[in-house]
């Protein structure tokens, strides 16, 4: 039986083929609305899966042309992030036979697959050991992660990386190796071998700083047309992926533009930092508070995602300073969309874990360094 599936995210369609493996599906792929028609002719497939946002011809189009073409003798599943009732009302009278709702799991997508084309139902197996007892899921978006690394060899929790790309087919990691002295690049080339589609290793030769990292990082994700959001991570993890994708969850429902944790001291929360370290923070962010005239309880956690338009916009020009170019994003933002709707358009969302990893490249004498650059920030703000 022939399976035709249709998503502008390339992504998606490498999950769907995980999910279909080992199947006696014959399986092809359309990265549009317009070439899903035209493989839907040259095809006749048995079943038609297909996104309804795509540009150009929509999965409506396709659902519509299907409708016209073969007097429902193929079976169309819709598989959509949209969850408004009115969408999936106008999708069953457009003709589709099912939909399903990001996110998904790979699972349950193959026993929808079977159900409705009155296969036998089987499950996937466990997998290799990497990514047992993991289960696999289709998100809702497509998320690019910008992950600077500098001397992390002995440091990078690959394991932990893996397991998060095996269990989550909606993110990219794209760890950025800023011209480390050690072996760095070598562990992060040997993390992405045979994991191209969900990491890449993105090489500076110099040493540019975290703040030119992310930048260039980010840039260079800018460039993949499937990803609805870009953020950044610290190598270390010290905020964890569970958070991460609440970071994630906050902005796709939701009309802010970026989402940066916050590492607030509060019940439920185990938030840890070092004695000194806590006071430096406090201090900094008081001063972070006067400089952007916002409310701001922790604008330097290393964990934020944004949409693409402030991806594109705020990482044109390189940053002034190394430790501070959060702030010197939400700079850029209060004076692109001013002073007054820009505090609508970021969020900070508490972590429920932030844990100051030992071997952290912010020194003490790098907390003092900080104190200077906001003052270089303050006499060079328009």
């Amino acid at each position: 039986m022939r399976i035709l599936a249709a998503d502008d995210q390339p992504l998606v369609l490498t999950a769907i083929m995980q999910s279909l493996k080992d199947t006696d599906f014959e399986l092809h792929f359309a990265k549009d609305g317009k070439e899903a028609m035209e493989k839907f002719e040259e095809l006749h497939p048995d079943l038609v899966i297909v996104d309804l946002n795509m540009p150009g011809k929509s999965g409506f189009d396709v659902l519509s042309h299907i409708k016209n073409s073969n007097e429902g003798k193929t079976h169309v599943m819709v598989m959509s992030g949209e969850d408004d009732e009115a969408i999936k009302v106008k999708a069953f009278n457009a003709g589709a036979d099912e939909y399903i709702q990001k996110p998904v799991g790979l699972n349950e997508l193959r026993i929808r697959t079977q159900k409705i084309l009155k296969q036998p139902i089987n499950v996937l197996s466990s997998g290799d050991s990497e990514s047992k007892k993991d289960s696999q899921v289709i998100q809702k978006n497509i998320v690019g992660v910008v992950i600077p690394c500098y001397n992390e060899e002995t440091r990078l929790k690959a394991e932990t990386f893996k397991k998060f790309v095996n269990a989550n087919l909606g993110y990219h990691l794209c760890f950025v190796n800023d011209g480390s002295t050690d072996n760095t690049l070598q562990v992060l080339e040997e993390l992405a071998e045979g994991r191209e589609d969900y990491i890449s290793v993105y090489n500076c030769p110099q040493n540019g700083g975290k703040a030119e990292a992310v930048r260039q990082g980010i840039l260079h994700m800018i460039k993949d047309p499937q990803l609805n959001y870009i953020g950044y991570l610290d190598a270390d993890l010290s905020t964890n992926f569970q958070d991460f994708d609440d970071l994630v969850q906050t902005i796709s429902n939701s009309e802010f533009q970026i989402v940066g944790g916050s590492r607030i001291a509060r019940m439920g929360a185990d938030i840890t930092k070092a004695g000194s370290r806590a006071i430096i923070s406090k201090t900094i962010n008081l001063m972070i508070r006067n400089i952007l005239g916002m409310s701001f309880q922790d604008t330097q956690c290393g964990a934020k995602v944004m949409t693409r338009e402030v991806a594109q916009k705020m990482f044109i020009e390189k940053f002034k300073t190394s430790w501070l170019f959060d702030v010197e994003i939400f700079l850029r933002m209060k004076n692109y969309y001013g002073a007054g709707k820009v505090q609508k358009l970021i969020c900070e969302r508490p972590l429920k874990r932030w844990v100051h990893e030992d071997g952290s490249k912010l020194s003490m004498k790098d907390s003092i360094k900080i104190i200077w650059q906001l003052l270089q920030i303050t006499f060079s703000k328009k």
